[in-house]
């Protein structure tokens, strides 16, 4: 099936040269950070963790946000997934890999990362993090490539594989739970102390991972001519909307506890993000605007059942998401520090740069297993819902 990646037009290959080039750049970029250290990064002694670890965060939500479609694939037959299921399945494989990529930037030397092997500790949530992820990765390079195999051989994937796929969904709930116990078990970071934080990350996840497959369903459509069918994107809008809301019902429930509380330790977070004087303000008021206009526009069936316009609005969803976890949550909880002092954060450029290379070798991995996908479908004639 390999062969289906390397074969394409001109367009194609200027898009995987595109990439390739970012990676290159990004490359040189990270062996200034394997020289110097992670001096080179906007971290300080009180902000240590800061983008790498945001963008970790973020997409395992996206990953775990496949489970969508394999749930009611899978458990409840629902036919309609059927032609998307394995695109859903491929975009965890590459959000995946990003997210391990965050992870080795993030500790400064690759080698760093045996250390959770070597000195495994079961007490420690980076070591069932590891555990969830790459398992998690596991199993959907197992079911997607053996269900596209059986797809290109024109015969039904083997029971096991059902079995399998099967198994990847409550290990979908665990790798964002488990990222989420990352930030709710540290006692000393009152913003992150919260057990609503796993239902948020959930629910952020069933937004942004979805709403992200609905923008790629669609570039599918135009650039190859692959159909998921309105069926399949309608009843995934529904469930972007619903999961949309309960984020952001979570996030008002934790808003009220903070502040009807009047606990100075907690409110602090929330004051310097919404109404301090910090980098992020405009960012997470821009977060919330966006959410919440997302909500109205997919709670109007005239909207949500416009094919033309959905890809825009879960454009919305998935930058207001973003900006929420993946660029307010982690500093956030840094800022102030637990002896009330404000130290800025802000990622510096070459820690961007690394990481647009880590976002470009992502979209490589999904690059190539979308057309892989695509050219099965088009060798059996199955570009088109029937």
């Amino acid at each position: 099936m390999l062969e289906k990646a390397i074969n394409g037009s001109s367009k194609y290959w200027i898009w995987i040269a595109s990439l390739l080039l970012i990676i290159g750049v990004a490359g040189l970029a990270w062996m200034k950070q394997l020289d110097q250290g992670l001096v080179i990064t906007g971290m300080s002694r009180d902000v240590t963790w800061g983008f790498y670890i945001a963008q970790f965060t973020f997409l395992v939500g996206v990953a775990a946000g496949g489970v969508m479609l394999v749930l009611p694939y899978y458990l409840h037959d629902y036919k309609a997934f059927g032609r998307i299921t394995v695109l859903g399945e491929f975009l965890a494989i590459a959000s995946i890999v990003m997210c391990l990529l965050f992870i080795i930037a993030d500790m400064g030397f690759p080698s760093r990362l045996m250390n959770v092997i070597i000195y495994a500790s079961p007490d420690s949530m980076l070591f069932w993090d590891m555990i969830v992820l790459n398992g998690y990765l596991f199993l959907n390079i197992l079911v997607g490539w053996n269900v596209l195999e059986a797809e290109r051989n024109g015969v039904p994937a083997k029971k096991w594989v059902k079995i399998f796929a099967l198994i990847s969904i409550p290990w979908a709930f665990g790798i964002h739970t488990v990222t989420a116990y990352l930030y709710c078990g540290l006692p000393g970071r009152g913003f992150w102390l919260s057990a609503i934080i796993a239902p948020r990350f959930l629910a952020s996840a069933f937004a942004a991972g979805p709403a992200f497959l609905i923008i790629l369903a669609t570039i599918l459509k135009k650039t190859t001519g692959f159909d998921s069918g309105e069926k399949a994107l309608r009843t995934l809008s529904k469930i972007v909307c619903y999961a949309l809301i309960a984020n952001v019902f979570f996030f008002i429930c934790e808003v009220f506890v903070v502040f009807y509380s009047q606990n100075p330790e907690h409110m602090d977070h929330f004051i310097y993000l919404f109404w301090g004087t910090g980098n992020l303000v405009p960012f997470m008021w821009a977060s919330m605007i966006l959410m919440v206009t997302g909500i109205v526009l997919l709670l109007i069936p005239k909207y949500r059942n416009n094919l033309s316009l959905l890809p825009w609005i879960c454009g919305i969803v998935f930058i207001g998401t973003w900006l929420d976890k993946g660029l307010g949550f982690v500093t956030g909880g840094f800022v102030p520090n637990p002896l009330h002092e404000y130290t800025e954060y802000a990622p510096t450029a070459l820690e961007l740069v690394i990481s647009m290379g880590i976002f470009a070798t992502g979209f490589l991995v999904l690059t190539l297993l979308f057309k892989m996908v695509v050219g099965i479908k088009q060798e059996s004639g199955d570009t088109t819902p029937h």
